[in-house]
């Protein structure tokens, strides 16, 4: 995890505040700010050479008042248990802002996934999902793609919780291949939905499209096709980044060139015809919006006074501190958080599962007019109680998703007395 700040802090700071501002039950409050239950597994994996790899899994469900767990899993080398439980109260809060009927969950495997060939990692899903085919089902816990994982990777999920159950069973997974059960439209969903928060904030602004310069941090699925839709809506992508740098150019990139060059080389570094920048400076450069699409605790108390992006849209989860938003606010900028500006990827999953329970699948126009109409909604919500309370859009998300919850929870009350 990118800075200083832990992520599972930072998650309950949040929660806390909200809970003063909101005067949250004190009850509610105690149970919100720890998990339902965690789940820690031992992943022996036989690697290609033939020997003998122990990794560490997690799976974790901070809340399911509201319905099935819900959240992804992600394979990088620094997932901690910590972090995969603010993940999971992140996703409480983001299935919750817009409505859709689940809870939150997150996992993740601490590995490299690019020190590992796809036998390795077949066998580590494999191995994984087998530890947890008991806490996995479409009534109970549904996972998704997250960092460094992929809908092959889903697939490998969905095949071997199938294995074990008798039948196959597309509920139990969601961003999976089109061909076992996939939907349309998910693999970009997550973008969509924050470039409709984009649209959204533009029009509140009475800004075109077409006036806007964009950097993306981080040039992975979300990052790249947040740039290449709002590139063909007529914006101007300036920069973007991924682990190893980032590439600059204020007449404009080619989001599909950039990507090829990226699939080539293994980086953005190096497009040519572009300047090379760092993490750092492509978040303090001159644009009109800012996509932090990477990892955790990159904008904060320290580089928060030099943003110069009049919008910022979290395309990944927690990119964002509690001391930073404040910071933000008081500047005036347009700062749409990750519960609600990426919510997009859950949302679709929501579709896809809906679609996979039911046997019967919508067509990508259908996906993505949905998509737009639940993320508008919540964004007017959102865009409303923050005028109204005068709190920034993240306080605001909270506000309405920790209300929702605490009322499941009070309705559902406390089993058992």
């Amino acid at each position: 995890m990118s800075g200083t700040d832990n992520a599972l802090d930072v998650a309950v700071r949040q929660l806390d505040m909200v809970a003063e501002r909101i005067n949250l039950d004190p009850a509610i409050h105690k149970r919100l700010r720890v998990p339902a239950r965690c789940y820690i597994v031992s992943c022996p994996v036989r690697m290609d050479d033939d020997s003998v790899e122990v990794f560490t899994g997690y799976r974790v469900h901070h809340n399911t008042s509201r319905g099935p767990a819900k959240g992804g899993i992600r394979y990088h080398p620094d997932v901690t248990l910590d972090e995969t439980t603010a993940l999971s109260m992140w996703m409480t809060w983001k299935c919750a802002v817009v409505d859709i009927p689940y809870g939150g969950a997150k996992g993740g495997v601490a590995c490299n996934p690019k020190q590992m060939s796809r036998n390795e990692l077949q066998h580590l899903t494999r191995r994984y999902t087998s530890e947890l085919v008991n806490v996995f089902g479409p009534r109970t816990d549904i996972p998704a793609p997250d960092v460094y994982t992929n809908p092959q990777i889903m697939a490998w999920i969905m095949d071997t919780y199938s294995m074990s159950i008798g039948y196959a069973e597309p509920g139990v997974v969601t961003g999976k291949p089109i061909p076992v059960g996939g939907s349309l439209g998910r693999n970009e969903a997550t973008s969509r939905g924050c470039v409709f928060s984009i649209y959204s904030t533009l029009k509140h602004l009475k800004r075109d499209v077409n006036e806007q310069t964009v950097a993306v941090q981080g040039y992975g699925n979300v990052g790249y096709h947040a740039a290449h839709i709002l590139h063909d809506a007529g914006a101007t992508i300036v920069a973007a980044s991924d682990s190893r740098g980032g590439v600059y150019n204020p007449k404009g990139l080619d989001p599909r060139d950039l990507a090829a060059h990226k699939n080539e080389t293994g980086t953005v570094q190096g497009y040519p015809g572009a300047d090379s920048i760092t993490n750092e400076e492509l978040l303090e450069l001159e644009c009109t919006v800012l996509i932090p699409a990477a990892l955790e605790n990159q904008i904060t108390e320290r580089n928060a006074d030099r943003i110069k992006a009049d919008i910022l849209a979290e395309g990944a989860n927690g990119p964002t501190t509690p001391a930073a938003d404040d910071i933000l606010y008081d500047r005036g900028k347009y700062h749409l958080p990750d519960v609600l500006a990426n919510a997009g990827g859950v949302t679709v999953s929501y579709f896809e599962w809906v679609q996979g329970l039911e046997r019967y699948f919508w067509t990508e126009d259908e996906v993505n007019s949905k998509l737009k109409g639940i993320m508008d909604r919540a964004f007017e919500n959102v865009w409303h109680l923050s005028q109204t309370e005068k709190v920034n859009m993240r306080m605001a998300s909270y506000m309405i998703a920790v209300k929702r919850v605490a009322e499941a929870m009070l309705l559902r009350g406390l089993y058992p007395q």
